[in-house]
């Protein structure tokens, strides 16, 4: 696999002047994770843990973890599309938010709930997520197939309030240091020029 700097601009992407606020839902294992490698991002107006892909009966924790659900631990990015376009949520999420060739799972997490899915709101959002998804297979980015599923979204349901901007809450918890703030750390590094202003 490439470093994050080389990875490839998507070839195909969604209109970048489209106005008003778009949402994307993306699931890569542990959302405390993803949720604080976008909330760096500049035009990112917020991100809310949940869960996407079950029910509305089986959308909590709890239950989710169980592993016997259709649920996966999902983000939704409300963002500004005239400062972040979907395709440049999709590199972030590809080259740092997690690993995409590991299918139900994400390092020592393991389960259904843990796989790699975006959840497309429109066929504007599926269209670029599967000719992104193309290009990196084409280029061999990773050294191993590409797993993620591109599914419509159903409907998106927020986690439980504790779940809510986790990492930046629990800096010092074991598992935050050794799984988010080291991504954190990357997009810092590797898309400085995207971050919010101080």
């Amino acid at each position: 696999m490439v470093s994050p700097e080389q990875f490839p601009d998507p070839a195909k992407d969604a209109a970048a002047d489209e106005g008003g606020e778009t949402i994307a839902v993306l699931a890569g294992g542990c959302f405390w994770c993803v949720e604080a490698v976008y909330l760096q991002l500049d035009g990112v107006r917020s991100v809310q843990s949940g869960y996407a892909g079950g029910t509305a009966e089986t959308a909590n924790y709890d239950t989710v973890c169980s592993g016997r659900t259709d649920h996966a631990e999902a983000v939704e990015v409300r963002y500004d599309p005239k400062k972040l376009t979907y395709g440049k949520l999709l590199k972030v999420f590809f080259s740092i938010a997690h690993d995409p060739t590991t299918r139900d799972r994400q390092g020592h997490d393991v389960g259904r709930q843990y796989r790699s899915a975006i959840f497309y709101a429109d066929d504007a959002q599926k269209a670029v997520a599967t000719a992104y998804i193309a290009q990196l297979d084409a280029a061999k980015v990773f050294d191993k197939p590409i797993v993620t599923e591109v599914v419509p979204l159903d409907r998106f349901f927020e986690a439980e309030t504790y779940h809510q901007n986790y990492a930046a809450r629990n800096p010092g918890q074991p598992y935050i240091l050794s799984n988010a703030l080291p991504k954190v750390k990357k997009v810092r590094t590797y898309y400085a020029d995207q971050l919010k202003p101080d």
